[in-house]
């Protein structure tokens, strides 16, 4: 679909760093394109809206962000589709999200036409990074923090919002070991879990370094009252399948992020005749079912770790341990997604957004 274009000024890079760069299993998230999309909200209104250089922008030391906290962002992908093509996926979904953090974290919304516009003319100008390769693809994170140069503690009046891109393979290159996580807190109902802000990341950092130091990837959080039911990986949505089916704890509770890639997953599995549960689970009942032989796979679900393969869970003295090898939901899920995303199985949801 195409919308109304905002006025756009595209000022291009005189020359290119992709002659440098290697793609082909590039790090996620440690190099950038040559051009970044920026919007200002001023007076009440967005201007401004330019593809500029990739580089620094200058910030106040009173930026209201670095102080105060005002600052969303959201991850999103392209793939490169079969005859040149390149297709964001599921852009308007993400688009959305981003504006429940907005209203959550009392930040303007972002108009359709800067967001999804704006997005799909920066990729256009830098397409040529698109990685083609197995499990690889363009990131893309559009983020928007508080511009105000003062101190007080309140809403900032003036923000900025900005796209950059990234090309990246795989986020996780191996089967993953979750530490499940029982003394700090990720969130609670009436706060902000569910909105994709900074601050939620930065919380999550103590938890997941002491898991790291045990030898685990990531922490997989629990409730903060009884520390008793599993809410979502750090990095990620999580999914179990029990009992031939696949539950994955609900939204309702506002504590954990509505994922896009959760979603999708959950989509896919219904065609393809899986019982799919979004409900509470007990963190004993996954002992209990691991004990008898029913709990049978484990993995994560994200934008930027797309799915994961757990092959370790660990609560307090217990640890489930999960074959690779003979794991078949996972694999399955991947693969259906990974058809849909790349363009090798008809589009029916109408997912990929053609740049």
């Amino acid at each position: 679909m195409m919308i109304a274009a905002p006025d756009i000024q595209v000022e291009r890079s005189t020359s290119s760093k992709l002659p440098g760069v290697v793609l082909e299993n590039i790090p996620f998230g440690r190099v950038f394109t040559d051009h970044m999309l920026e919007a200002d909200f001023e007076g009440g209104e967005w201007k401004n809206v330019r593809i500029k250089p990739y580089g620094p922008i200058e910030v106040d030391p009173s930026n209201a962000a670095w102080h105060y906290g005002q600052s969303i962002f959201e991850g999103i992908k392209a793939y490169p589709l079969p005859g040149g093509e390149v297709a964001i996926f599921r852009p308007y979904d993400n688009f959305r999200r981003f504006n429940i953090s907005a209203r959550r974290m009392q930040m303007p919304e972002v108009p359709e036409e800067i967001f999804i516009e704006g997005m799909r003319q920066l990729i256009a100008v830098d397409k040529d990074w698109m990685p083609h390769y197995p499990n690889h693809a363009l990131y893309i994170r559009p983020f928007m923090f508080a511009s105000d140069n003062a101190i007080g503690v309140r809403p900032s009046e003036n923000y900025k919002f900005m796209v950059i891109l990234s090309p990246s393979g795989p986020y996780y290159t191996a089967p993953m070991r979750i530490y499940v996580e029982e003394q700090y807190v990720r969130a609670v109902k009436g706060g902000v879990g569910y909105a994709k802000t900074a601050g939620n990341y930065a919380a999550a950092m103590l938890a997941t370094a002491e898991a790291r130091a045990q030898g685990y990837d990531q922490v997989l959080w629990t409730d903060a009252f009884e520390h008793r039911y599993v809410q979502e990986i750090g990095t990620m949505n999580v999914f179990f399948v029990l009992d031939g089916k696949v539950v994955t704890p609900d939204l309702s509770a506002g504590t954990i992020l509505a994922g896009v890639t959760r979603d999708s997953v959950i989509t896919v599995l219904r065609e393809a005749g899986v019982v799919v549960e979004e409900r509470a689970i007990a963190i004993e009942e996954l002992l209990t079912a691991y004990k008898a032989g029913q709990l049978t796979e484990a993995f994560g679900a994200g934008t930027a770790a797309t799915i994961s393969t757990i092959k370790e869970l660990r609560y307090k003295e217990e640890v489930m341990h999960f074959d690779p090898a003979s794991l078949r939901m996972t694999p399955m899920v991947l693969e259906r997604l990974n058809a849909i995303r790349y363009g090798h199985v008809p589009d029916v949801h109408e997912w990929l957004f053609r740049v």
